[in-house]
């Protein structure tokens, strides 16, 4: 199980850490996570080469101090991270802030849904879609 995939998840809900958590070991039991409660703990995170390098970021947008967006930002500055796929994980509805996600280089945004079974498979098949995607790049 050590072995498996890496996923960093940014959310501070406590809620949707649990389950976010609950779901992914549901359905994909190899994969380890790592959660972060805010956005200014990723890019220490990430430039910290004595850790393992996560191949995708679950990124909640609406987060005290630095915003979901304002990781993104940051993240796809640095450049030596364009390789980590970034999906916004979030409540939010907004097209613009889609758009935004979007423009400043986040790979999707998805929107959490409240049902706990759909919740489940919407991350298992946000998982499904970027193994496959790193199996065949």
């Amino acid at each position: 199980m050590a072995d498996g995939p890496l996923v960093l998840v940014v959310e501070d809900s406590d809620e949707d850490v649990e389950a976010i958590g609950r779901a992914i070991r549901r359905t994909h039991p190899d994969v380890r996570l790592e959660f972060l409660r805010s956005g200014a703990e990723v890019m220490p995170r990430l430039g910290d080469a004595a850790l393992d390098r996560p191949g995708l970021m679950l990124l909640d947008l609406n987060m005290p101090g630095e915003s979901g967006l304002d990781v993104i930002r940051r993240v796809r500055a640095a450049g030596s991270l364009d390789d980590l796929t970034i999906v916004v994980f979030t409540s939010s509805e907004d097209q613009d802030e889609a758009d935004a996600c979007a423009a400043a280089g986040a790979d999707s945004f998805i929107f959490k849904p409240i049902n706990f079974a759909l919740f489940q498979t919407v991350l298992r098949q946000t998982l499904d879609y970027w193994r496959s995607r790193a199996s065949s790049g």
